[in-house]
């Protein structure tokens, strides 16, 4: 059975803070624990703070493009773009909520990596196994409603393969590969809320078989040669 606890008392964070040890002053890990962290915290620890007026739509602008690798849309001041790390997403990440005004928080320069720096130092302090996602809310193309996703993971399958593998009825699945880590950032997202101020949650009694290695970058974003819409 999968449970979910928030994880509360973590405070605000601020660059140079180790997200590892605020978690675990706020929680008590066990073994096999997938650990859910907001990007927020993650953007906030590692310094990606920038300065930049929020009523100068240019400066926005400009931010949001120095952030992308292209623009796919732009409408009314939205932009949809592909940022470095292979995410399309609004802004390329860019947020103003949450943080101070006058400031914005950019996404981790690598986050699969940020996810294993914190995996690393929970288990150097803990000696437990454990994995970590670094999750974000993104929107859906051709889809309302937002919904949390995983930008970074460590030692959980970012994606399980499920192919050769036999349904309910016998027959032999195909092409079933499920994002997990995605299907886990969105079931602790159920927890923390938007307002809540609950920047981790952790999940427990996840599948132990997916304890692996494993990336966001190098499993779930989709290669250019394999996708029929860019």
């Amino acid at each position: 059975m999968i449970s979910l606890v928030a994880v509360h008392g973590i405070g605000e964070v601020s660059p140079g803070d180790e997200v590892a040890d605020l978690v675990l002053q706020a929680v008590e890990l066990e073994d096999y624990d997938v650990l859910v962290v907001t990007q927020k915290v993650v953007s906030k620890a590692e310094g990606r703070l920038v300065p930049v007026d929020p009523d100068d739509a240019s400066a926005r602008r400009d931010l949001i493009l120095s952030e992308s690798v292209r623009v796919l849309r732009e409408r009314e001041g939205m932009l949809i773009t592909e940022t470095r790390h292979g995410f399309v997403c609004a802004n390329a990440g860019v947020d103003f909520s949450n943080v101070g005004t006058g400031t914005a928080a950019l996404l981790p320069v690598d986050p699969d990596r940020s996810a294993r720096r914190i995996r690393d130092a929970v288990q150097a302090r803990t000696g437990l196994r454990v994995a970590v996602v670094v999750s974000d809310t993104f929107g859906r193309t051709w889809r309302n409603g937002l919904t949390d996703v995983a930008i970074g993971c460590a030692g959980i399958a970012a994606v399980v393969d499920l192919r050769g593998t036999l349904d309910a009825s016998g027959r032999e699945l195909a092409v079933t590969q499920v994002c997990v880590v995605d299907e886990l950032a969105a079931a602790a997202e159920l927890v923390k809320g938007k307002a809540s101020g609950v920047p981790a949650v952790v999940i427990r009694g996840v599948e132990r078989s997916w304890f692996r290695e494993s990336s966001v970058r190098g499993e779930v974003v989709r290669a250019h040669g394999g996708d029929l819409f860019r």
